[in-house]
């Protein structure tokens, strides 16, 4: 049974107040596991490990942090892994946490491993500290538990200076981690504390609004809730989910929990994922922040066996050598970009390509009409017409067939003139896949899953551009105005679509599949939206309905007498 008692406290943010809702701990044993209160020092395989550490915050907060390092060492940099989920996950007794290691052989990491946090049983072999915190709020540490943003920042500027204010450390301190310790690296570099040298986000939102809660203006409580259930504090937990309940738009609250990337300037070593939902926070703050000196690697691999495969680890070591060791080993000469070029299932075209930006600067971008009959067209449709489907559980598809090897690589859009038959609104979901030469469906793979497609949502009262963010491939949306539907009104929107690539070979279809509900079922991590559809979806097509997929197509590098390198 939940412990339903939940809170609202006033509070400040940069551009006004906002009440904020909390709750409590639920009951019951949780997503994760978090260790007793043992203060004390002991040593394991050459690693000193002391025990909840506290730290004293600039308000009086105290958390509590476990720092690892190598026995005896000084002049020793860390790397702080910053999160509420536990600061010694590993020890979860046997069985809690098999499915947080999909895709991770048994004995892979060690029991000192902090949940998606680097394992200190690697770095302190490698002459690194890791030093595992509960965040605000979480476990035993004082306050309460908050969903990134400015001061989760703020609390994390305080542990980086504080770590490099010990005896033993060189005074130079990195961060380090997936999921949401990649998330609050954004906004502790924006905080500019003096002795942190250099970031690595590994698949991380930037903007928790557009990216993890309200996916193109549509409120996500089912994998938010099962995140939240599993959250432990004594204090209260920042409720989100009611957030997004009860303000839908965006407001000084939500804009709390967008990076401010004009003030990060670290070293930045971003990774990302084709198939994964941090994908837009990697790429939008691999473009946007102000650091010279950054670099990004998108792969097709899920996140966590990515985050722990030895090429992996190299890399990364290389990267905190340069900068937490001052080593100089060539590190810059490493390409801005790398990127996994999909085929098939768990097939790759192309491995960690190397390219000097994101989107690539050769990009031809091609608008494929919508057509009758289920068609994309290279050509504009001149008669107009239209197409249905139902709100709730329909869809309707629009396929092409490239009749030579074709590359798609960036971000993708989708134009709609819409109508909402029955309905105020429309959310829209939509997915872009690869089919055979026999019009069968080819995913690629996710931890042995079928992946439903390049996706793209989109609410379509919250169709109003941020023309100042927005680009011909990639539309920002404000969501601060809702723009409801009247009856028979057909309106334009700009769906944002994912960036992907994948490679199509002669024959091979491209299908874009619009619907109002979730593509992808059975997929371990519960996704549900709370839509508003009802009725009937209808998009106009044809004549000045000019609806189309804009399509990132790449030419190769080189092309001559039947040689091809792309």
């Amino acid at each position: 049974m939940k412990v339903e008692e939940r809170l609202i406290r006033h509070e400040s943010f940069a551009e006004g107040e906002v009440d904020v809702h909390y709750r409590t701990s639920e009951e019951g044993p949780g997503m994760l596991y978090y260790a007793h209160f043992a203060p004390g020092v002991h040593v394991e395989n050459g690693i000193l490990c002391e025990q909840d550490v506290p730290v004293t915050l600039r308000d009086g907060t105290v958390i509590y942090t476990d720092v690892y390092r190598p026995e005896g060492a000084t002049d020793v940099p860390a790397i702080v892994a910053w999160s509420p989920y536990g600061k010694r996950h590993g020890y979860a007794p046997k069985g809690r946490q098999a499915f947080l290691a999909l895709g991770v052989p048994p004995g892979t990491t060690s029991p000192m491993a902090k949940f998606e946090g680097p394992d200190p049983a690697y770095w302190c072999h490698q002459g690194y500290a890791v030093v595992n915190p509960d965040a605000r709020g979480a476990g035993h540490s004082e306050g309460n538990l908050l969903c990134v943003g400015t001061q989760d920042g703020r609390d994390a500027y305080d542990l980086i200076e504080w770590v490099a204010a010990q005896t033993w450390s060189n005074g130079k301190v990195g961060m380090s981690g997936n999921s949401w310790l990649a998330m609050v690296q954004w906004y502790t570099a924006a905080e500019k504390p003096p002795h942190l040298a250099c970031i690595a986000p590994f698949e991380g939102c930037s903007d928790v609004y557009r990216e993890f809660i309200c996916t193109g203006g549509i409120p996500e409580p089912g994998f938010n809730e099962f995140l939240l259930s599993g959250l432990r504090s004594e204090n209260l937990i920042e409720d989100w989910v009611a957030m997004a309940r009860t303000y839908p738009l965006m407001n000084p609250y939500w804009e709390d929990k967008v990076a401010r990337f004009e003030d990060i300037e670290v070293p930045a070593y971003i990774t990302g994922g084709w198939s994964h939902f941090h994908l837009r926070g990697a790429t939008e703050a691999f473009r946007r922040i102000a650091s010279p000196r950054k670099w990004l690697r998108i792969h097709r691999d899920f996140e966590w066996p990515d985050a722990v495969d030895p090429q992996t680890l190299e890399d990364l070591r290389r990267f905190f050598d340069r900068y937490l060791k001052d080593i100089r080993n060539g590190w810059e000469m490493t390409p801005r970009v790398r990127l996994d070029v999909m085929d098939a299932y768990d097939v790759d075209f192309a491995v960690r390509r190397a390219e000097g930006e994101f989107p690539l600067a050769r990009t031809v971008y091609t608008p494929l009409y919508l057509a009758p009959h289920g068609r994309l067209s290279t050509e504009a449709v001149e008669v107009e017409s239209s197409v249905s489907y139902d709100a709730a559980g329909g869809e309707t598809a629009f396929d092409v067939t490239f009749e030579h090897e074709t590359e798609v690589t960036g971000y993708l859009k989708l134009r709609l003139w819409v109508e909402a038959q029955g309905s105020e609104d429309m959310d829209l979901f939509v997915a872009v896949q690869k089919l055979d030469r026999h019009g069968r469906f080819v995913p690629t793979l996710v931890l042995g899953e079928p992946y439903p497609g390049t996706p793209g949502l989109m609410r379509v009262s919250h169709r109003e551009l941020d023309e100042s963010l927005s680009t011909p491939d990639h539309p920002h949306h404000t969501h601060r105005h809702e723009q409801l539907l009247g009856a028979g009104e057909v309106v334009p929107v700009e769906v944002e679509i994912y960036p992907t690539s994948r490679i199509w070979h002669p024959g091979e279809q491209l299908r874009v599949v619009v619907s109002g509900h979730y593509q992808r079922h059975g997929w371990f991590e519960p996704f549900a939206w709370d839509t508003r559809n009802r009725g009937r979806h209808v998009i106009h097509l044809g004549g000045p309905y000019d609806s189309h997929l804009l399509v990132p197509i790449v030419p190769p590098r080189l092309a001559a007498d039947g040689y091809v390198r792309r």
